[in-house]
């Protein structure tokens, strides 16, 4: 028990000291539970243009 409360204790430090990479994999992990649990037809089609116009975002710059 001691363990998981150490290892509870260290990803709270690793969290705290790292931020905007753990809000990243948070809304990253959201959005995959999301597409493959919830995302409706229509909420797909309306993703993929999303995801078409960052991918040209990300191509200019």
């Amino acid at each position: 028990m001691e363990e998981k409360n150490s290892q509870t204790e260290a990803n709270k430090k690793w969290q705290e000291k790292n931020r905007e990479k753990a809000r990243y994999l948070r809304n990253r992990s959201a959005a995959r539970n999301f597409i493959k649990k919830q995302a409706t037809e229509e909420d797909i089609k309306e993703l993929e243009e999303l995801i078409n116009e960052r991918k040209k975002e990300l191509l200019n710059l």
